[in-house]
């Protein structure tokens, strides 16, 4: 229990010290935000500091904080300590600089950044990554919650399309998500997110209640048993792409740039960026240690570990049954409403790249047509193809962390031209660049290359691309 009480004063002391420390590298302006001044009563929207929080909460805690910890803490207690190191000086400082520099660029989405500040060949290359990213979410999305909610709230175990209930919620699903994606901000997500987050929060403070009421069995962290994952899958470069959310997620990047176009003042985004991934990261540490007792105990079959159905026998062993109910409630709504802000945000990034402006809703239905038919397309091949959603999940969290690379390098950018430490976004980026190409050549799905042949080649790749990215990005101009 040490290890996780040594987690979670990292993430208090680092949301207290390095978020001012990060802040003021960035800068707060006292100019008008872009909510103030290209309101559009549709995506700018000024909205209260609390009110925007909540949202930006929902908005970036899907399925990914519980789902990933539950994968995550089977690489061992190790998680405890790198969950909130890898939140505080990476995912947290992402969210931060990408959420404040649309800000400072007019609400610009990520997409537009990436332009502006790293060129029209890395924005070529990953409007496709963050169209295709935010696709596979909203599809995995739909039938991952639609799963939850059959099991756990209607008792179902046939998950397939020829149950006619499980076709009936994944249209409900899939028609809200249109339906909000298409609604003004404040509308449907302004008014009820709130709510849902409120909810999320009690189910999280239900599950760590029970660690005391109940009894928990958690491991210390032992350095000599550090890689003993059940699968044989290495902590480098697995875990990092495993827990992606609660630790970086570069789908953040697309909400963040939602939320920037309702924020009031600048001095609102280290409370909403900073503050809210540090309580998504609060919540992936509880379902770990959660999980982490569920295995220790041999209370789930070998071959549900890790699986979604973990989460009902956490809600079983943690809470008072009375309680049981807001705890499934509380997981529905994770995946729910950051699906149908990923297809908001792509709305919106394919707005801005076609020049649209959305405020009639007619545009809106135009960019919304194709996006849906794609999205049912991959949920009907998905459900089709009985391992498809370990093979979404995994390129899921692959094309997840390739897109912080560019968010964190644009950043450095942005702090290097201002003479600020361009260190705290440039190191984070080169980590992620040696993790994704270290998947892409050792992956069972991918390359498949020796283990200590692809950790070689992609330190080589990291140290070459460093070298190219100070000379030819950073130092062009002087």
């Amino acid at each position: 229990m040490v290890t996780f009480i040594v987690g979670i004063l990292i993430l208090l002391f680092g949301y207290l010290i390095y978020s001012k420390y990060v802040e003021k590298q960035v800068g707060v302006s006292q100019e008008d935000t872009p909510a103030i001044i290209k309101s559009d009563k549709v995506d700018y929207v000024p909205l209260n500091e609390n009110k925007n929080m909540l949202i930006h909460l929902l908005n970036i805690a899907g399925l990914g904080p519980i789902l990933g910890a539950i994968q995550g803490i089977l690489f061992g207690p190790v998680a405890f300590l790198l969950i909130p190191l890898g939140c505080i000086f990476m995912g947290c400082v992402h969210d931060y600089c990408c959420g404040m520099l649309s800000v400072k660029n007019g609400g610009v989405q990520v997409t537009g950044l990436i332009k502006k500040y790293l060129g029209n060949n890395y924005y070529k290359f990953f409007i496709i990554v963050v169209s295709v990213l935010l696709i596979l979410l909203a599809a995995v999305f739909v039938y991952s919650s639609g799963d939850i909610i059959a099991e756990n709230l209607l008792n179902q175990d046939d998950f397939s399309l020829s149950n006619p209930i499980i076709v009936s919620i994944y249209l409900l699903i899939g028609l809200y998500y249109i339906i909000a994606s298409l609604f003004p901000i404040d509308k449907i997500i302004g008014k009820f997110y709130p709510f849902f987050a409120i909810i999320l929060i009690l189910g999280t403070l239900f599950v760590f209640a029970g660690f005391f009421t109940m009894g928990i069995s958690v491991e210390n962290i032992n350095f000599s048993k550090i890689n003993e994952h059940p699968m044989h899958l290495h902590l480098i470069p697995m875990f990092f792409l495993t827990v992606s959310c609660g630790l970086l997620s570069g789908f953040h990047s697309t909400q963040c740039t939602i939320v920037s176009r309702t924020l009031k003042s600048e001095k609102d985004a280290r409370h909403v960026f900073f503050g809210m991934m540090a309580v998504e990261s609060l919540i992936a540490m509880v379902w770990a240690a959660a999980a982490m007792h569920v295995y220790n105990m041999g209370i789930l079959p070998y071959n549900l570990v890790g699986s979604v159905h973990v989460i009902g026998k956490v809600a079983d062993v943690f809470v008072f049954p009375m309680f049981a109910f807001l705890v499934s409630v509380a997981v529905v709504i994770l995946p729910i409403t950051s699906g149908d802000t990923a297809l908001r945000g792509l709305r919106m990034i394919i707005a801005d790249t076609f020049n649209l402006e959305q405020k009639q809703i007619k545009n809106r239905l135009i960019i919304m047509f194709p996006i849906v038919f794609v999205m049912v397309a991959v949920i009907l091949w998905a459900k089709l193809n009985s391992d498809s959603f370990s093979f979404i999940w995994q390129y899921f969290n692959f094309f997840n962390q390739l897109i912080a690379i560019p968010v964190l390098l644009f950043s450095t950018v942005y702090l290097y031209k201002t003479k600020k430490n361009w260190l705290i976004t440039f190191l984070p980026g080169l980590f992620y660049v040696f993790i994704n190409t270290f998947f892409i050549l050792n992956a069972k799905n991918a390359l498949k290359l020796d283990y200590i042949i692809s950790f070689i080649i992609a330190l080589f790749v990291t140290v070459v691309f460093s070298i190219y990215f100070i000379k030819f990005k950073l130092k062009k101009d002087e």
